[in-house]
């Protein structure tokens, strides 16, 4: 039986996307094995997203190649799509590079394109187990915004959003597998609905809809716009039809830095959204994206991003360096910010996040709050149970907790990490109407 090996680097849509292509190998026939056992095809759906993130793309394409010279490498994902769009030829050291757009289509050609790995039609034997914790649906693909300094719309041009029939079956049949919980992802997700033509419902309806007739426990949205946080989605939270956890992308604090960027806000937009979601949104938590070193951020425009961060106290706060993308407005301003500079200011958003983040995660402490335990432990036997405000906890479980929803007592912070344990479903439970709001204003 052929195998075959795959790796995800990026994105969530990266990560739908790559289980969805393992799923069509293992049903052909593919024994499915590690990334880093040998395999007669190495599958790899890489990123672009900064250049550090296509450094790991072609390093993971050597270390495919190391690991069995004679496999066949197939590469997809934006830094495969970047590859082909500024060298016509893919990226180095792969045997098929796949276009974005074509992924289904050329891979499923690939599985019989090879008569010395043609598989055995057999279903494969060894086939990794999802994780029944969580899942990943996928629900729009493409952004149009071209923020100056995003790639994206290069490597996934044009948006499309997937018929809402073809979501809520999908949901529907997670549910049917055991899954607790989905996150609905997309590239520019708050934007499904409107451009595809069909008539159906918007991305306010589809969640709402998938919230009461998919039959899953959970819904999480993924990153999603400050602008496309509108007043009904927040209903939706307020109300406990999706999960009390916002992930809404910074970018910079600072207004110059933000219109230099071309995103479509100011400073005192995002400042009121995050207070209107802690005023209005029981046990809500907040994360974001954060960049450092864009070429018009100075001293001071980077103080405007500190003030944001401290203003806002994040649950956790991704912090990222700026690095030009070929084709993209900013490529042509250069990278004039000094490299050692950039460290040191991703180092100083890192620490406040991190301690916002404790001091967020303190303020649960004592209370039980419903959350899904992880597939697997760790290697220090405790399993992660992730609560609805996207807390984990370290919690001592047996392994029939593992993909469930439980309830958790949140117990301890120690340097970071929440301590916790399982409590029966009977026991009291914090409810979920008590907002934690913000001690003071957040704008101001």
């Amino acid at each position: 039986m052929p195998r075959a090996a795959f790796t995800t680097l990026g994105c969530k849509v990266n990560q739908y996307e790559t289980q969805k292509i393992l799923e069509s190998f293992a049903e052909a026939g593919f024994d499915v094995v590690p990334f880093d056992a040998v395999a007669d095809v190495y599958v790899l759906n890489t990123c672009s997203v900064t250049g550090q993130a296509e450094s790991k793309s072609r390093y993971a394409v050597r270390r495919a190649r190391r690991s069995n010279p004679d496999a066949k490498v197939v590469v997809t994902g934006c830094a495969a799509q970047m590859a082909l769009n500024t060298t016509g030829q893919g990226m180095d050291g792969a045997d098929l590079t796949v276009p974005n757009p074509d992924k289904a289509e050329t891979l499923a050609a690939f599985l019989s394109a090879f008569p010395e790995i043609r598989p055995s039609g057999q279903v494969a034997a060894r086939e990794r187990p999802r994780s029944r914790s969580r899942a990943t649906l996928k629900v729009q693909d493409g952004c149009d915004v071209l923020c100056s300094y995003c790639s994206i719309p290069f490597t996934r041009p044009g948006m499309k959003s997937r018929p809402w029939t073809d979501v809520l079956d999908e949901a529907r049949n997670l549910a049917a597998q055991g899954y607790q919980e989905a996150v609905l992802t997309g590239v520019l997700i708050g934007a499904y609905g409107p451009e595809s033509g069909s008539g159906g419902p918007g991305f306010e309806e589809l969640v709402e809809m998938l919230a009461l007739r998919s039959g899953l426990d959970r819904l999480r949205i993924s990153s999603i716009e400050v602008h496309q946080v509108t007043d009904r989605i927040i209903g939706l939270a307020t109300d406990g039809l999706v999960a009390p956890h916002f992930h809404v992308p910074l970018q910079s604090g600072d207004d110059v830095v933000l219109k230099d960027m071309n995103r479509r806000y100011d400073r005192t937009t995002f400042l009121t959204l995050v207070e209107n979601l802690y005023r209005r949104v029981p046990d809500v938590s907040v994360t974001t994206d954060v960049m450092v070193g864009f070429p018009t951020e100075t001293p001071e425009r980077f103080a405007s991003s500190v003030d944001v961060l401290e203003r806002s106290r994040f649950l956790k706060a991704h912090v990222f360096r700026f690095s030009p993308r070929p084709g993209t407005p900013a490529d042509a301003w250069g990278d004039p910010v000094a490299p050692e500079d950039k460290q040191e200011r991703a180092k100083t958003l890192a620490e406040i996040g991190e301690r916002t983040g404790r001091e967020h995660s303190r303020r649960f402490l004592g209370r039980t709050l419903r959350a899904v335990v992880e597939n697997r432990p760790g290697r220090d036997g405790l399993y992660d149970a992730v609560t609805d405000n996207w807390i984990s906890v370290k919690v001592n479980a047996p392994a029939s907790a593992a993909g469930t929803s439980s309830y958790v007592r949140l117990e301890e912070e120690v340097a970071g990490t929440v301590f916790g344990e399982l409590t029966a479903a009977s026991s009291p439970v914090s409810s979920l109407r008590t907002a934690q709001v913000p001690s003071a204003p957040l704008v101001g």
